[in-house]
């Protein structure tokens, strides 16, 4: 991991949920922040582990290789995604076990757009692009993911 990858993740993850915030009313400075640490640290270093290890264990079977990454971008990813979205806009006391629920049905409504988007994030980039890209895709997804926590917990 390089420290221009660092900052990619950070501002690139947090553009995108400023964008969603802004889509749903609900820009802070507190999440905006937050979110560009998360993305630079936690985000950063886990997805190009992961990305890495994909890279390893299967090197030549470019469905399986997609099939790991939306694995990783499941259901309880996008529940821990959206706790700190709640968390960092001040929410956190609406923190439940039904943003499990929200992950689940978010995550089977992006099946189209994540098979698609991680089969060319997998294998069509290099393997030092992966990481930006991926970290885009996830903010477009944010704006999405922003959107079905207003649409599915209401």
């Amino acid at each position: 991991m390089t420290w221009i990858e660092i900052i990619r993740g950070g501002l690139i993850y947090a553009v995108g949920d400023c964008v969603a915030a802004g889509i749903s009313g609900s820009f802070s400075w507190a999440r905006t922040l937050g979110m560009l640490a998360i993305g630079a640290s936690l985000y950063a270093w886990e997805v190009g582990r992961y990305f890495r290890w994909i890279d390893e264990r299967c090197p030549n079977r470019p469905w399986l290789r997609a099939g790991m990454a939306m694995g990783y971008f499941n259901p309880l990813w996008i529940s821990r995604h959206m706790a700190f979205i709640l968390i960092l806009s001040g929410r956190g006391a609406e923190l439940s076990w039904g943003l499990l629920l929200v992950g689940l049905k978010s995550f089977l409504g992006a099946v189209p757009a994540s098979v698609a988007g991680n089969y060319l994030i997998q294998n069509r980039l290099r393997f030092e692009w992966r990481f930006a890209a991926s970290a885009t895709f996830s903010g477009l997804m944010a704006v999405y993911y922003a959107l079905s926590e207003l649409w599915l917990r209401r």
